[in-house]
């Protein structure tokens, strides 16, 4: 519920900045090592041994609901908690990294969009609008705005696009738990909703679809793919609630001005 906010302390803050600021390098890491050709399996182990020998940190995700790999791979129409596997990645796809990492008991939370050289326009589009989406919801947050301002931003935009926006799943408060209060849906009403208070972290993660909103989970029980088989994208940012605006935790280098 969303009484049960967690708000952080000053000390968890410096924390969670830490935990955040770790996890921005994975995916600087990554940059590198993702191209058409390498497996999502291959990503995942990478990614295991950085965080563990390299950071001295815990993948937060594996064992997490029973989840066996460190991240969710999502390729083309794979909206979100893709499976790595033996696939190879090919020149034309697009695919969500989405990662988690716990140093000090505080856990980052972050996804980012690799394209692959050949992508078509159309898909480069819609990563490129995806990531705007993100931007336009987190701009929104300050003390006294609300849960619903961030979404309304979110669908505005991607609806202005021609996309649809993902209702099922959401972003959410993190800190010592993967998942805390609020629910931040990436639709919404302006004016409604949990009101923000300095000290609140959460996660802004909207998933775009370029068809229909509509989908279905496949038999392993977790990849969850559009159901017209069109692409979406996805893009994730650790939120802190500022005194007077926000801060994104888990910026990389290349966000940064």
């Amino acid at each position: 519920m969303d009484q049960q906010v967690v708000i952080k302390t000053a000390e968890e803050i410096e924390l969670m900045k830490e935990s955040c600021r770790l996890l921005a390098s994975v995916f600087t890491m990554l940059d590198d090592f993702v191209r058409p050709g390498v497996t999502t399996m291959a990503i995942n182990d990478r990614v295991e041994d950085y965080i563990v020998n390299e950071l001295k940190s815990r993948p937060a995700s594996k064992g997490q609901y029973d989840y066996p790999y460190v991240l969710n791979a999502s390729v083309n129409e794979v909206i979100c908690h893709g499976m790595p596997s033996e696939y190879r990645l090919k020149g034309r796809d697009i695919v969500n990294l989405d990662i988690t990492l716990e140093k000090n008991g505080l856990i980052a939370d972050s996804s980012k969009m690799y394209v692959m050289p050949e992508a078509s326009p159309l898909a480069k589009r819609l990563v490129s609008k995806t990531y705007e989406a993100m931007w336009k919801g987190i701009e929104q947050v300050k003390p006294g705005a609300t849960l619903g301002d961030i979404g309304h931003a979110i669908q505005q935009h991607a609806e202005n696009a021609g996309y649809s926006v993902v209702r099922e799943y959401c972003g959410h408060g993190v800190g010592r738990e993967m998942h805390e209060s609020p629910q931040v849906l990436h639709y919404g009403t302006k004016g409604t909703g949990l009101k923000l208070q300095p000290g609140m972290i959460f996660t802004i993660e909207p998933m775009i679809n370029q068809g229909g909103p509509k989908l279905k989970t496949k038999k392993d029980g977790w990849t969850v793919v559009t159901r017209d088989k069109k692409l979406s994208a996805q893009w994730e940012h650790t939120i802190l609630v500022t005194n007077d605006g926000y801060e994104a935790l888990t910026l990389r280098p290349e966000e940064q001005i």
